[in-house]
């Protein structure tokens, strides 16, 4: 893994078959509330939706019937999508 300064914030940059891949919680880490955006953005069913063609294109072991129960509870206020 090679990290990258942004801003005084180190970033983890992970490369898979030659693609990288940057990390969503290292880039607010020094923001305030900064794990807070993440989860409201994570509750977005647009998100949940963009999230679940992602993993359906690039991830073989994709579990495509549990993730329809996901996808169906987001956007309701009884659901939350940890950041871990």
């Amino acid at each position: 893994m090679a990290k990258i300064t942004v801003q005084d914030t180190q970033i983890t940059v992970v490369t898979i078959d030659e693609r990288d891949y940057i990390s969503l919680t290292d880039m607010v880490r020094n923001i305030e509330n900064g794990l807070a955006l993440i989860e409201k953005w994570l509750r977005n069913k647009n998100t949940i939706e963009f999230l679940g063609i992602w993993e359906e294109m690039y991830n073989p072991a994709f579990n495509s019937p549990e993730f329809e129960g996901i996808k169906n509870a987001a956007g309701l206020n009884r659901f939350i999508l940890s950041v871990k």
